[in-house]
This record gives structure tokens, C-alpha cells and sequence, in this order.
């Protein structure tokens, strides 16, 4: 599809609002922005509007796609505005992103979206402080370093390469670790060719390496880099999603989507019934899943204990 084709395709949802006959300024209209139709976001969007449909009985529910283009983009803005909606759901960065930008003026929850601090969404998790709150994607530090002791049993120190992009996810995960009796060993990482060096340094002192979704250190070249010498040095690799576990690192935790989205509608509910999403606490994802790589595990000797073995959702052979 060219440029222009995406752009009259937007446009023409855009008209949607109108087209439909919807009265401008009617108070029931929830609408709904998502950049793609991927199972996952159409997975999370069946969670928020069953929740919210369920709490207020006639609410309408529109959904806008959006992301196409900076033309589209406007064009679906100013038909959202049209609707005069009461919340703007988002799902995914892409698409609250786009929201925040062209919707300042409108309360706005996203579902799907992870480090929402750092994106820039809200100021901080407890108290979002601005017109947008919602359901991340980020699972507590405290659970994913719950789920290595139980692994790697006896652990103390684990290592993690960060850049400039993740930073100021290192101290608050660094405070959490040290209440957990575990060192943090972070490492820096400014350009790809220090990654080997870095790699040689936490082996020499880590019992099992951590990943954040970082997506200038974690290129596909990088990646594959990282994971065949974690295996090599019989380094225990957690990594940042189910995807990086298929490809080789020892486990991983994932989410429910249909759950983060219930947990947006929720959000959503307490919006639509009056409090302000400045004072709306940022959700994190209730419903973990765990998967590992069997292979992986029989290499670095490494035995998932049974209680994970039997609740897995995925096994990597």
C-alpha cells in the first residue's frame, strides 16, 4: 500500500465518527486507537471493552486506526474530536503516543505499552500526574528476580547490559535486587563492540544474567551475539520476552494481553466514573506466564524446578 493509498485509508476512518450518523458532544463515546491488528493487541482490546461495556451499560465503544501516516494521523485526531469522547483508549506506544500528541486536552488510558516512564507518558507509575494513565506491560522487578532464585538456587549476583536508552531502569531494579539479598551488576553498554568485553566481565562475576527490553542494545545482530555466549559461558539468561527464549535464553516471563486489557478497562472505569487519570496508578501485569528453553537448560545444566516445569506455558526444545 503507497503513501497514498495509507493515507486515504486512514482518512476514511477517520470520517467514522460522522459517517455513522454520532451526534457530536454525546457523552457515552469511548474511542478506541491501536496501530495494528495483531492477536496481541486485538486480544487486549477484547479485555478493556468487555470490562468497560460491562460497568456502563450503553457505552459506545469506536475504534480508529491510526500510525499510517502523519496526514492520517491528523485526520483520525480530528475525528476522534469530533465524537467529543468521554476517554480515549490506546492501545500499544504507537498508538498512545500519537494520542498524547494530538489529544492533550482528552482523558486518555493505554493498554500494552511498557516503561511508560520512560516512554514519557506519565511521571511516574503511582502518581501518572498528567491526562494519561493505564495498563503496562511491565512485570514487577521483584517477581522476575523471584522467578531466578528459584532457577539458579543459592544465587547472589546478577548481571544486566543496559544503554543510555534503559538507564534509569538499572537504580530502581538495582534497590529492589539488594532487598532481595542480590547484587546488581550493571553494565553500560555505548557502542555494540563492548559487548563482548562486558560479557567476559559478568561471567566473571554473576551467576546468571537479567535483560531489559532495550531496543538499541538488543539488535537482531546483538542479540544473537548475547545469546550464543551466555550459552557458551554457561551463563543463565533470563530474557525480556517468550520470542528472545525460542531463540535460546533460558526462560522468560510473558503476559496475559486479554488480562492487561481487562486491567485498562478497569482503569478506564474509574476514569469514565470521575477521578482524574493524574491520580490513576499505572497498572503492571497480574497474569505472568513462564517459558523456558529445555535445551538451553541441558546445556548450561541447569534443572527448572517441577512447580515451573508443570504451570509453563511455552517448553523451547
Amino acid at each position: 500500500m503507497n503513501s497514498v493509498m495509507k493515507w486515504a485509508f486512514a482518512a476514511a476512518l477517520a470520517m467514522s465518527c460522522l459517517a455513522s450518523g454520532a451526534t457530536p458532544g454525546r457523552s457515552e463515546t469511548v474511542a478506541v486507537l491501536m496501530s495494528d491488528t495483531l492477536t496481541s493487541t486485538t486480544r487486549t482490546l477484547q479485555g478493556a471493552k468487555k470490562t468497560i461495556e460491562a460497568a456502563n451499560p450503553g457505552i459506545e465503544l469506536r475504534t480508529f486506526m491510526i500510525g499510517q501516516s502523519p496526514a492520517g494521523d491528523q485526520a483520525v485526531a480530528d475525528s476522534v474530536r469530533s465524537c467529543n469522547p468521554r476517554l480515549v483508549l490506546t492501545i500499544g506506544s504507537t498508538a498512545t503516543g500519537i494520542a498524547q500528541h494530538h489529544l492533550p486536552q482528552v482523558p486518555i488510558v493505554f493498554a500494552g505499552v511498557m516503561y511508560p516512564v520512560l516512554s514519557g507518558f506519565v511521571q511516574t507509575i503511582q502518581e501518572p500526574g498528567g491526562h494519561i494513565t493505564g495498563a503496562s506491560l511491565d512485570i514487577p522487578n521483584e517477581v522476575q528476580f523471584r522467578y531466578f532464585k528459584k532457577i539458579i538456587p543459592g544465587i547472589e549476583r546478577i548481571g544486566v547490559l543496559y544503554t543510555a536508552n534503559t538507564a534509569s531502569l538499572i537504580a530502581p531494579a538495582r534497590a529492589v535486587a539488594r532487598g532481595m539479598g542480590l547484587e546488581l551488576h550493571a553494565i553500560e553498554i555505548r557502542d555494540s563492540r563492548e559487548i563482548p568485553q562486558a560479557l567476559d566481565s559478568l561471567a566473571l562475576t554473576v551467576q546468571g544474567v537479567w535483560s531489559v527490553a532495550d531496543p538499541v542494545l538488543f539488535d537482531p545482530q546483538a542479540t544473537r551475539y548475547i545469546l550464543l555466549n551466555t550459552l557458551r559461558k554457561n551463563l543463565p539468561f533470563m530474557g525480556f520476552s517468550r520470542y528472545v527464549v525460542e531463540s535460546g535464553a533460558l526462560f522468560a516471563l510473558d503476559f496475559d494481553y486479554k488480562a492487561v486489557g481487562i486491567q485498562a478497562g478497569q482503569i478506564a472505569n474509574r476514569v469514565l466514573a470521575g477521578e482524574a487519570p493524574a491520580s490513576v496508578s499505572v497498572s503492571a501485569a497480574d497474569v505472568i506466564w513462564f517459558h523456558y528453553n529445555e535445551k538451553t537448560a541441558q546445556h548450561i545444566h541447569v534443572t527448572i524446578p517441577d512447580e515451573l516445569v508443570a504451570v509453563a506455558k511455552e517448553v523451547y526444545r
